[in-house]
């Protein structure tokens, strides 16, 4: 029986061991933190590692959640031997040199060969030990925990990750002119979040980071051969960006089969937004963008590209999507820092069952997009992650649901109320408010959002009123349907459109993309008319805007009436009636999301469904402000005026 190490602090004793804990991220910081209280380690050039054990045996997981237990046999082996019941270690492994400096050049040809004996693991946290959870426990808690635990195994395989409290500047220049990648800053008295965030820092002696391949050049003509790779990063919204080219310098086993693996992803066409030029000496392969490489340089130039790259290995750890050009940050000054503040909720039911904000959530795995093999605890993780932000605009508004027991290529059931079902965390308004039906069902609180996603809500649908005056309502919307031949262009130039002349008549609009088609344009108003007022003078408006641009819009129902033009949908505007919410991922293949945006980042906009459950959430994260800024704020109402301006009495 292996001894138990102890366990400190922590949530109550014999809680089950997760499953899965997604590791938490650096922020890269332009220089140290003035003030608190940092803990600095080394930051070691190799693959970030999770190892779960429970029972003596171990299981080691890459960042991007790959299990790589079998390729690293004898590493596993030795944190079997670990004296604990069961535990989650965070860590780097690396092959150190003979002078004990991490190489990551041998890293990587150690797994080539399949010769991973000689690899070395530096732990440095314990989110979990023996039956607690110590996520919620300091930083500085879990690290005297985990030097204990360490302390006990002779195996020179696992190693203790040394922490400092040195001026950083002294450290950071020690570490650079032992040719290391840089030192990592973390708060001592921090928890552990999965995800970025500024609890830990790194500081780097030289720019660097992963890159998407997109293509590589050869000579003209060349059948075989691979001069440089064409870099990318991606941009918040999703796409591609050309970032510059970098030498593949590989020795002639590795660069053969990066070749090999090239072939298997050519395509016709540019995978960036923004391809490079062609060169008359040079044949340009594109890629599907899936391989990950790691670069160094000197810095990004305007442009947006890197300079004076240098190649230092490919990155099968990490997932191409989740690539884009680190963001260097101001630990002091606030208004620099990233909004994501990562999550410590997730936790494992019992018999493998996830819980997030407090809901058991089932059937984690159940793939509800066949097309993009997304999963049920995608969207469930979406909703946690985008509550912040989505709560604000649900809050108080009467909401239908979108079912999809079966995915969303199956059968589709819409819900306005709770019927047998109980949805934790869900409010339901007073049955006066809405007479001679059950109760409305309102979403005010995150574990209703998580509730939802557990009951396979793909849609939210939210009224244009309020509790508790359901009266009168405070907003109305148009709903730009374009005919489905119509260019994107044509969509944007409408919207545009749109808002001048709104403007000419005095209302202050706001925008967000559908996930589907088209566009929302969204009015908000003082809640001082009848359903039917507003219903009449939104019909009035569409009719006007008809009127004035008839080659554009069509104010009539109907697939005939809107050939080559664009439907201005104003039925929406009805008592009862709803409309996608903000942020309300959508039942479509792709799983888009509802996304506002500003005004001036219309001409940026690609198409309606942009943003997905996947990007979503990093784009509000990454922004420094709220698109809708002013939203709740907009204080305007029907006017005589605006009235007798689209041709109302």
């Amino acid at each position: 029986m292996k001894r138990r190490s102890s366990s400190g602090g922590g949530r109550t004793a014999d809680e089950p061991l997760p499953e899965t804990i997604a590791p938490q991220l650096a922020t890269l910081a332009r220089r140290p933190p003035a003030s608190g209280d940092w803990l600095y380690e080394i930051k070691f050039d190799g693959y970030r590692l999770m190892c779960r054990v429970e029972q003596g045996t171990a299981k080691l997981i890459t960042r991007g959640g790959h299990d790589w237990t079998e390729k690293m046999c004898t590493l596993a082996t030795a944190i079997d031997g670990l004296p604990v019941e069961n535990a989650w270690l965070d860590g780097e492994v690396v092959v150190l040199t003979e002078s004990g400096v991490p190489d990551f050049n041998a890293l990587q040809n150690a797994f080539d060969r399949r010769s991973t004996a000689q690899l070395t693991f530096f732990a440095f946290d314990i989110p979990f030990l023996n039956g607690r959870d110590l996520r919620e426990v300091p930083l500085s808690q879990r690290r005297e925990l985990l030097g204990e635990l360490i302390a006990q195994t002779s195996s020179e395989r696992i190693r203790f990750s040394e922490s400092f409290t040195e001026d950083p500047q002294s450290l950071l220049a020690s570490a650079c002119r032992m040719r290391l990648e840089g030192i990592i800053g973390k708060r001592a008295d921090a928890p552990y979040r999965s995800g970025r965030s500024t609890d830990w820092i790194k500081l780097k002696c030289l720019q660097r980071q992963e890159f998407v391949v997109g293509g590589y050049t050869r000579l003209a003509g060349a059948k075989r051969g691979m001069r440089s790779l064409m870099l990318g990063v991606h941009e918040r919204d999703g796409s591609l960006r050309f970032a510059g080219t970098v030498k593949a310098e590989l020795k002639p086993r590795p660069l053969a089969d990066l070749e090999k693996k090239a072939a298997k992803l050519l395509r016709d066409n540019p995978p960036f937004y923004n391809p490079p030029p062609r060169e008359k000496d040079r044949d340009f392969l594109w890629l599907q963008p899936e391989l990950v490489v790691e670069a160094s340089f000197l810095e990004w130039t305007p442009a947006g590209e890197v300079r004076h790259p240098v190649f230092q290995g490919m990155r099968e750890d990490k997932p191409a999507t989740a690539v884009t050009e680190e963001t260097v940050v101001d630990v002091d000054e606030p208004e620099s820092l990233p909004q994501a503040k990562g999550t410590t909720r997730v936790s494992p039911g019992r018999a493998g069952t996830l819980v997030i904000a407090g809901v058991k959530v089932s059937n984690a795995e159940r793939v509800i997009d066949d097309v993009t093999r997304m999963k049920k605890i995608d969207l469930v993780r979406y909703y946690d992650e985008i509550a912040e932000f989505a709560l604000p605009y649900l809050k108080d508004r009467p909401v239908s649901l979108v079912r999809a027991p079966e995915g969303i290529h199956g059968e589709l059931f819409f819900q306005k109320h709770e019927e047998r079902s109980n949805i934790p965390g869900i409010t339901r308004l007073p049955v006066e408010l809405h007479p001679r039906h059950p109760p409305l069902l309102v979403v005010d609180r995150h574990e209703a959002l998580i509730g939802l996603a557990q009951m396979n809500v793909v849609e939210l649908h939210s009224w244009n009123a309020v509790q508790p005056d359901l009266e009168h309502p405070d907003r109305f919307i148009l709903d730009l349907d374009p005919d489905p031949d119509l260019s994107w262009q044509m969509m944007v130039d409408a919207a545009t459109l749109s808002k001048v002349l709104l403007d000419e008549i005095g209302l202050k609009s706001f925008i967000k993309t559908s996930g589907g088609k088209g566009f929302h344009i969204v009015v908000p108003l003082t809640r001082r008319q009848q359903w039917d007022e507003v219903k009449d003078f939104s019909h009035a408006v569409a009719r006007y805007m008809a009127r004035l641009m008839p080659e554009r819009f069509s104010a009539v129902l109907g697939p005939k009436n809107r050939v080559k033009k664009i439907f201005i949908d104003y039925l929406r505007n009805s008592k009862g009636a709803s409309t996608v919410a903000v942020f309300s991922a959508r039942a479509r293949s792709g799983m888009g999301v509802s996304m506002p945006i500003a005004w001036d980042e219309l001409t940026d906009i690609g198409r309606a469904d942009q943003w997905t459950i996947k990007t979503a959430a990093p784009r509000m994260h990454s922004l420094g402000a709220d698109p809708w800024d002013g939203f709740h704020r907009t204080r305007q109402g029907i006017t005589v005026a605006m009235r007798r301006a689209v041709g109302l009495r």
